[in-house]
């Protein structure tokens, strides 16, 4: 199937989506919306798909959202037609995410970024929460996970400036697990999406969920959460098959 706003490629247990309106910066239009939203459900009932890697151009992973498609949006409009929720199926997915990033992560680049499970970022990326530019603010969690991920004061800092932070200020503030020379950005992402596809998957969901929970929980909740699921995962065929072959000193051979 093809598509016009984005490219696909399955290479070994990863789905990699790469946004691709390149006349556009890879701004996000509903268009895009619609055919992530088809890609992304599609690969979460697809057993050979295992990691999901989010990416765009050496120039921009997306430069926000498309501008010149909202300016005759109403209130009742997006209200009515729960305008932009269906991103949120890369939040919601329940396979793992990387988002891979070069060039520009701006207003919903840098919140479509910031819903997957890994950022990584090349030493050109640079991310920033502009809305306040052009009298609005964020509306794809900009103001939330922003928040969550750097902390107030640095959120309010971007979000109420429009500035933009540069690579080894996301890395700094904790936004981006690695920086990665933008050269090798996709072999290593790809690499890391591997790695984890060849891990048991229910043990990867369980790791997954137990630090999503870090961030809602208290924190007795969160060691109570991350103790049954530990437990749970001695009911196991792959945890029986990663501990047997630990002690055998032989790579494991998960069923799932």
């Amino acid at each position: 199937m093809s598509y016009e706003t984005i490219s696909i490629n399955v290479l070994n247990g990863v789905g990699t989506v790469t946004f691709n309106r390149p006349e556009a910066m890879n701004a996000l239009n509903r268009k895009m919306m619609e055919e992530v939203y088809t890609v992304v459900n599609a690969w979460q009932a697809d057993a050979d798909v295992r990691v999901i890697v989010l990416t765009g151009s050496s120039k921009a992973f997306a430069a926000g959202a498309d501008i010149k498609e909202m300016l005759d949006v109403q209130y009742l409009d997006a209200l009515d037609a729960n305008f932009l929720n269906d991103w949120n199926c890369i939040a919601e997915c329940s396979k793992p995410t990387i988002a891979a990033v070069a060039g520009y992560a701006l207003g919903g680049g840098c919140e479509v970024a910031m819903m997957c499970d890994i950022i990584y970022a090349a030493d050109t990326a640079q991310f920033g929460q502009p809305e306040i530019r052009i009298g609005t603010l964020p509306g794809l969690g900009g103001t939330q996970r922003l928040t969550r991920l750097i902390g107030k004061s640095k959120a309010m800092d971007l979000c109420l400036t429009g500035r933009l932070m540069k690579a080894a200020e996301a890395e700094s503030s904790g936004l981006v697990a690695r920086v990665i020379d933008a050269e090798s950005l996709l072999e290593e992402a790809q690499r890391t999406a591997e790695k984890i596809a060849g891990y048991s998957s229910t043990a990867v969901q369980l790791v997954r969920e137990s630090v999503q929970a870090a961030g809602e929980t208290s924190l007795q909740q969160g060691l109570m959460l991350e103790r049954r699921y530990f437990y749970s995962l001695f009911g196991t065929a792959d945890q029986k098959e990663g501990m047997l072959a630990f002690s055998e000193k032989r790579d494991p051979v998960f069923e799932r």
